[in-house]
């Protein structure tokens, strides 16, 4: 029987997560953490608004599951930590042309390591976390992170920055059931988070207008960010593929790779968004098929078994979350000494892959088990193979 502190959202997944540890006799202490203070998001009347993930509401109804299953629970304020690594991140992100993952940031430098801290600092060594993953020990590779048993609800996408010394002390008890029968175990339970509907949008942005979030919180919370906006924020030509002008955009930083609508550009055929130049502030076009590229580079790449392969290897790569795994082969290059970050990878799909986007992760699988990744920093052409 050991301690465990339970990182508590406020629905379903993470309720149940609790139900099941302290059923099988583990000691359980609950814990949300409270990231964002929702007056920041007026909607055109002034008042809060709220979204569907990590709001007051959330953090209530964390408490009363802890209540009904008789154990201790903290609110933990995380709102400045969350702030530096992953709010100012996400603008930075968009500002310089590239499309964040919020989510992963949140994983990374949050819930697997200051609620880890947290955890240590209260004398409990273990957190576990509503993710639908899956954890195992083997002799030789230390602990091995594989893919949720739910095919569909699947996070370990989010999951590849966590290391070994990180593994050692968290634990997914959801991952090994599928999305079905952990609302059946709430119900069980009696939990009211049972039939809580799921969230989709980023938390801080519950309206999904993330330029009109951008924009206010460079002005209202943290102007050091405004002459990066001005920068992102100016109109600039749109160009065909072939450098001819088609338009004008209203801002570089409203746009990502892959993007199709709201261009406002009369053409012949669908319209994509290929590439963002930021340096010149121009938004480059093209059709569906020249979305697609051989391979990618991505840096930062953390090999979860923290035993980086000397040679080239073979394995399924993720480049979205959604994104159905594609062969190919990788080869990493140490390229900086004793840095956590000194790792990079080429990649080389076996067929071309579409909208492969700068600032979001390629992950590196072998089956069920996630071997790693890294963030996208380029995309590699069939014409840069030649």
């Amino acid at each position: 029987m050991n301690d465990v502190l339970v990182a508590m959202s406020g629905g379903v997944d993470s309720s149940a997560a609790a139900a099941l540890l302290k059923e099988a006799g583990h000691r359980v202490m609950g814990c949300t953490m409270q990231l964002w203070d929702y007056r920041r998001n007026p909607t055109s009347n002034g008042a809060p608004q709220f979204g569907k993930c990590c709001s007051l509401d959330d953090v209530y109804d964390a408490r009363r599951v802890a209540d009904h299953l008789g154990f201790r629970f903290y609110v933990l304020n995380m709102q400045e930590q969350f702030e530096r690594k992953v709010v100012e991140p996400f603008i930075n992100s968009y500002l310089n042309g590239t499309t964040p993952i919020p989510c992963t940031l949140c994983n990374t430098f949050l819930k697997f390591d200051r609620l880890l801290l947290f955890a240590r600092q209260m004398g409990i060594s273990q957190v576990a976390t509503g993710h639908y993953a899956r954890l195992v020990s083997d002799a030789d590779e230390g602990y091995l992170l594989l893919k949720g048993k739910d095919a569909g609800k699947d996070q370990s996408y989010y999951l590849f920055e966590l290391t070994q010394e990180q593994l050692s002390s968290i634990s997914f008890p959801v991952g090994h059931y599928e999305k079905g029968e952990i609302r059946e175990i709430a119900r069980s339970h009696g939990l009211l988070t049972a039939t809580k509907p799921e969230s989709q949008e980023i938390c801080f942005i519950p309206d999904g207008d993330y330029p009109a979030f951008i924009r206010r919180h460079a002005s209202e919370v943290n102007q050091n960010l405004l002459p990066l906006l001005e920068q992102a924020d100016q109109s600039g030509p749109i160009l065909f593929k072939d450098g001819s002008r088609l338009g004008t955009h209203s801002g570089i930083f409203q746009f990502t790779v892959g993007q199709r609508r709201g261009l406002g550009i009369a053409h012949h055929r669908p319209l994509y968004v290929l590439r963002l130049d930021v340096r010149r502030n121009v938004l480059v076009v093209g059709y569906q098929e020249d979305l697609y590229s051989r391979g990618l580079v991505a840096d930062r790449v953390n090999w979860i078994s923290g035993r980086y392969p000397s040679k080239p290897s073979r394995v399924k790569v993720k480049i979205r979350s959604r994104h159905r795994e594609a062969p190919a082969s990788i080869v990493l290059e140490k390229t900086k000494e004793n840095s956590s970050s000194a790792w990079t990878a080429r990649v080389i799909f076996e067929t071309a892959q579409m909208a492969v986007t700068p600032g979001q992760a390629a992950v590196f699988y072998d089956g069920e088990r996630v071997l790693g990744g890294g963030w996208i920093t380029q995309r590699i052409a069939a014409s840069d193979l030649q």
